[in-house]
């Protein structure tokens, strides 16, 4: 993570093209263990069926990498496409959806979805493409895909929250978390902080885990502040915050001057 929250936060390449994520890309059987330890107790789906509900509606889930999330979707929605860049995650996350009916799993990017206009109710990205300053191709393509009312919600790490933002901080001595509100918030977004336990089996799970996420050096601070605090009676358990970035596009025209409560996104003009 580290590596790709430093070059994350333009989004993109010089090129345009994809930026590779050091973890999930190149440890994808620790990230599976991650995504399993994350959000345990379900704050964040919580927060996602109030702000953007899914049921009985068409989702995208933006950057799926291996189709982790899809299945959870599914269960209610009326149908989910996952969409991705790296094509061994197609592949896996077809795999994974392979029963479900429901769901597909696309090659795409979020600056060039597969998709038509107005397509889908809800997007969904989760600690992918969308860092902050850099992500605005991103932004104007699911405004393109989502329907009128549809919902953006964007779930990133928050670096402001402790212990795991002071982890982050050491290794993004430049990132600034308050830039990166504020980026979201003239966009017309919503900022819902979540805070979230991960649960580790054992002590070699949150090792791995925490080193594909930070520099050698601070994945050995975190290890050792994670221990001090933790027994083996129930697991290993670290604190870490998220952002829930949420905005909806407009169902008609927002005159200037008025404010909306579904959006700040301006409607494109014919």
């Amino acid at each position: 993570m580290w590596q790709a929250a430093r070059r994350g936060l333009k989004a993109l390449s010089r090129d345009g093209g994809v930026v590779p994520s050091p973890n999930i890309w190149y440890y994808p059987d620790t990230y599976e263990l991650e995504n399993r330890a994350q959000d345990v107790d379900g704050e964040i789906w919580r927060v996602l069926d109030r702000e953007s509900p899914w049921a009985g509606r068409d989702v995208l889930d933006l950057g799926c990498g291996d189709g982790f999330h899809l299945p959870k979707f599914a269960g209610t929605a009326r149908s989910v496409i996952g969409v991705e860049p790296h094509e061994p995650f197609v592949h896996k996350a077809r795999r994974r959806v392979s029963g479900s009916g429901n769901v597909r799993v696309l090659s795409g990017s979020a600056q060039r979805v597969p998709l038509p206009d107005a397509s889908v109710d809800v997007v969904h990205a989760r600690t992918a493409y969308f860092f902050g300053p850099g992500c605005e191709p991103g932004l104007r393509e699911t405004d393109r895909v989502l329907r009128p009312g549809g919902v953006l919600a964007i779930v990133d790490l928050d670096a402001t929250a402790e212990p795991y933002g002071r982890w982050m901080r050491e290794d993004l001595p430049h990132y600034d978390a308050r830039a990166v509100e504020d980026f979201f918030e003239r966009n017309g977004f919503r900022c819902h902080r979540v805070a979230t336990r991960w649960r580790f089996e054992s002590r070699a799970e949150l090792e791995a885990v925490l080193k594909i996420e930070f520099s050698p050096a601070v994945a050995q601070r975190a290890i050792g502040d994670v221990l001090r605090h933790n027994g083996n009676d129930d697991g290993y358990t670290v604190p870490v915050g998220y952002r829930v970035h949420v905005r909806e596009k407009p169902t008609g025209l927002v005159l200037p001057g008025h404010s909306a409560s579904s959006s700040s996104i301006s409607p494109r003009m014919p």
